[in-house]
């Protein structure tokens, strides 16, 4: 059994609540990832930040970057695991909710992101190619 925390990224880029939208595009671009954790004042994770979310619900809706919080793009409950969780399971949440990337947390706290990609890098690819299916069939 490989468990996530063998495949992750620890302590990933993120991006706090309070940080406006473009401080978030210019901190993807800069780490060159499409998706930040979003970070709370109480240093609990409270939602993702994707490059698609920038662009479709505040570029194409005409919104200032400047002036929206990445807080105010956090929706839903966030799916997670836990560093000693199996990659596996991992895996199938990611298809389950159609994700490519996962927070990694204890308790609240973010401890690392694990992707479809760590997962292609560790693993049979008959496994990480029917997660990647399944999340492309929406």
């Amino acid at each position: 059994m490989t468990q996530v925390r063998e495949i992750m990224t620890s302590d990933p880029a993120c991006v706090d609540s309070s940080d406006t939208v473009a401080h978030a595009a210019r901190k993807m671009a800069d780490a060159d990832v499409g998706a930040l954790p979003i970070r709370g004042e109480d240093n609990q994770l409270k939602g993702m930040l994707t490059d698609r979310d920038i662009v479709v619900r505040v570029l194409a809706e005409g919104k200032d970057p400047v002036a929206l919080h990445a807080s105010e793009l956090a929706r839903g409950d966030v799916v997670t695991v836990r560093p000693d969780d199996d990659v596996a399971e991992a895996l199938d949440k990611m298809a389950r909710h159609q994700v490519r990337r996962l927070p990694v947390v204890e308790g609240q706290r973010l401890v690392g992101i694990v992707a479809q990609a760590d997962a292609a890098r560790h693993l049979d690819e008959r496994k990480v190619g029917g997660t990647v299916e399944s999340i492309s069939e929406s």
